[in-house]
């Protein structure tokens, strides 16, 4: 996205008149005069204002495509939106699905390393991140093949976004994977509104944890260019023995900002080298170590993901503001797997690599009581997957275990209409989408070439009414329907030999997943704090839901399970208790049932009936105290509990998540030009876990980060 800002002059800007008179005492004189008369006088007052029309101009251009893909403020959406100060608060460079909990209703995250980063993943009303819409300044982030992201490429990503907007439940329209339990849209730092600043950050904490980050802005020059770049570096242990990370990345986004129009440069890349940790331990064991990590050091990832986006945007004499931004997604890497004890034969190195282009344009336009937004996405994709040997990679006369490439084409044109009736606002919202998947199998494998297509139209209607200044009412009802994916038709395989391909049948065998989501909420906003109230009731159809189970290679199966429900109530809000101190927090309570689940595990089927789906529990609440103590000091403390949930899809009380508590504290101190943050989390030392699965009726757990404490000094501005 691009920020709109109108061109200054070197004369209104004051800057080549007075730098030639600035080598002599008198003129340094006449130079603070004239400085002092432009912020006392009333012209300096009229430049401030017109400097700061300016500035809500380049935000408002800027944004052309976040808007169209967020929902308006008056858009019946169940959302929050994490701001810049929210970001800046939390933040400690820990990875997202971490900040965000706690922060959002009714989402949860953990990683599997026990420590702030490594491989860490998000649930949303029960369900994993696969079924979310992802997305950066309108660049789609979800793989296409797998709808999965990785949080762990992309070290620090924070620290370079200017809000993430969270919609739960089917939300509206975006670009790339059909939002399904909901969508996160994060958007980066304004660059044509920043100042000229820099800073430097340096962090360390427990688990022998070091971090280092570094940025800086131009903010606008006369000729209308601005820059922004954060570069930011992470090594840790982790808690888990042979669960170790070293991982960086970088931002930088650059840009020309005219009048009526702008081109925006957006680079986004992080590497990432860990020890895996994705297999869960046993309670029994964990009694013994918490630490223990059934992977052992040999087994090692080495990944990279790059991302290249340009956006034009434009303003029409007629107000209309229009948006395209063209992107390159690639990511590169591999991991060890130990297939058995044998030193050279044993350990198996898996490889990935992709590239997709795409495009994705955008319109936004107010008539009267008219709003629209539209806009269409289209993209095109190729993996390639194959392994060796790792005794035998890299020898002479050695060949890959198998070669197999995904291809993925999908587009998708939205539009979004409000009309404003009064205090009543009415909303439609409706999306078609077509994609295609083909499967180019590995050399001599007996499996042919096969593709399968899917076309798709969700539709969304609602309303907002606004009852009084502070409080609105809003509804709405929408339908998602989205495709499984690669590894749902593959059964977690990443190649397929002809007596697989004959096990599954044809890609067919997972039929695409469908929800009818009802919304309604009453939102409060009031001088001394807020109160959001939703109820919702998803209704799926041929759900894919995870089963419980694990592949070799540690990714979830899953299939399709008929009919399932989710149904809940979300509480969301704060109360400034004094102009110092702030009161908030978030609940959800979710009934969430499968009507049929069929277990095939095992020798002989059983099939579960109303049984509750996995890792969806019914209770989950935060609670948040912020205090601004003095003026240079800040406290916080914050208290997360989540409740008990099912590790596989049968309701047995013999294999549960346990329900846990944790509570963290904050301590800023501000001082000119430096800042010091401590940051202490599970103070209470928990000893529960985070998530887990189940093997043959035995629960296995990842465990909760113990206490733990960091310390990040920032110099700079």
């Amino acid at each position: 996205m691009s920020r709109m800002f109108r061109t200054r002059s070197a004369m209104a800007l004051g800057v080549a008149p007075l730098r030639p008179l600035a080598h002599s005492s008198s003129m340094r004189c006449a130079t603070a005069l004239v400085v002092a008369l432009s912020i006392t006088s009333p012209l300096g007052a009229q430049q401030t204002a017109r400097d700061s029309a300016r500035v809500d101009s380049t935000r408002a251009l800027e944004g052309v495509l976040v808007q169209a893909l967020r929902a308006g403020d008056d858009a019946p959406v169940t959302r929050s939106t994490i701001t810049r100060a929210t970001i800046a608060r939390r933040n400690f460079a820990q990875d997202v699905p971490l900040l965000l909990q706690g922060a959002v209703p009714s989402l949860i995250g953990y990683t599997e390393t026990g420590a702030p980063w490594g491989y860490s993943y998000l649930r949303l009303r029960g369900m994993d991140q696969t079924r979310l819409n992802l997305s950066l300044d309108g660049i789609p982030l979800n793989d296409p093949e797998d709808h999965v992201f990785f949080f762990a490429n992309f070290v620090d990503l924070l620290s370079g976004v200017q809000s993430v907007d969270v919609q739960r439940g089917a939300g509206t329209t975006g670009a790339g994977t059909a939002a399904f339990a909901g969508s996160v849209n994060f958007e980066t730092r304004p660059i044509a509104a920043m100042p000229s600043a820099a800073a430097a950050e340096v962090q360390a904490g427990s688990f022998n944890s070091q971090r280092v980050m570094l940025e800086g802005s131009t903010g606008l020059t006369p000729r209308g260019f601005a820059a922004y770049g954060r570069f930011s570096g992470v090594r840790s242990d982790g808690f888990r023995y042979n669960a170790g990370v070293l991982s960086g990345s970088g931002l930088v986004s650059a840009g020309w900002f005219g009048e009526r129009q702008s081109l925006k440069l957006l680079a986004l890349g992080g590497v990432l080298r860990d020890t895996l940790a994705y297999l869960a331990v046993p309670v029994n064991e964990l009694r013994v170590d918490r630490r223990i990590n059934p992977i052992g050091p040999d087994e090692q990832d080495r990944f990279g993901q790059r991302l290249l986006g340009l956006t034009y945007t434009r303003e029409a004499l007629s107000g209309a503001r229009f948006a395209t931004t063209l992107y390159r997604m690639s990511a590169s890497g591999s991991y060890d797997v130990r297939i058995d004890p044998d030193p050279i034969e044993g350990l198996w190195n898996f490889h990935l690599d992709h590239t997709w282009y795409g495009l994705t344009s955008a319109v936004t336009h107010d008539v009267g009581a008219w709003r629209l937004n539209a806009g269409v996405n289209a993209n095109t994709y190729a993996r390639d997957h194959y392994a060796w040997v790792d005794g035998t990679r890299g020898t002479p006369g050695a060949s890959s275990l198998y070669f197999n490439t995904g291809h993925k084409q999908d587009a998708a044109a939205f539009g979004k209409v409000a009309y404003r009736a009064g205090d009543v606002t009415l909303f439609g919202d409706v999306q078609g989408r077509v994609a295609q998947f083909r499967y180019e199998p590995t050399e001599g494998s007996g499996v042919p070439e096969e593709r399968v297509n899917w076309a798709f139209l969700n539709p969304r209607v609602g309303l907002t009414w606004q009852a009084t200044a502070p409080l609105s009412v809003r509804a709405s009802l929408g339908r998602t329907t989205r495709e499984p994916a690669r590894s749902d038709m593959f059964g977690g395989a990443d190649d397929l030999d002809a007596t697989q391909y004959a096990a599954i049948g044809d890609f067919r065998n997972v039929r695409p997943e469908q929800v009818t989501n009802l919304e309604a909420g009453v939102k409060y906003t009031g001088a001394q704090g807020a109160l959001d109230v939703n109820v919702f009731a998803m209704e799926f159809r041929n759900e894919i839901a995870p089963s419980g189970v694990l592949t070799p290679l540690g990714s979830a199966l899953r299939r399709n399970v008929g009919e399932s429900y989710r149904r809940g109530v979300e509480l969301d809000g704060h109360v400034r208790v004094t102009p110092r101190l702030t009161v908030g927090g978030n609940a959800a309570w979710l009934h969430a049932r499968i009507a049929s689940f069929t277990d095939e595990t095992g020798e002989q089927p059983i099939t579960y009936r109303d049984v509750p789906p996995l890792l969806s529990p019914a209770w989950l609440s935060a609670q948040r105290v912020e205090w601004a103590a003095t003026s240079w000091l800040d406290l916080g403390v914050e208290g997360r509990y989540q409740g008990q949930s099912f590790l596989r899809n049968d309701g047995s009380t013999g294999t549960v998540l346990p329900d846990f508590y944790v509570a963290d504290a904050t301590a800023r101190v501000r001082l000119p030009r430096v800042e010091l943050t401590v940051r202490g989390a599970n103070l209470g030392n928990s000893q529960r876990f985070a998530s887990g699965y189940a093997v043959e009726g035995v629960p296995y757990f990842y465990v909760l980060p113990p206490r733990s404490v960091f310390v990040t000094a920032r110099v700079g501005r």
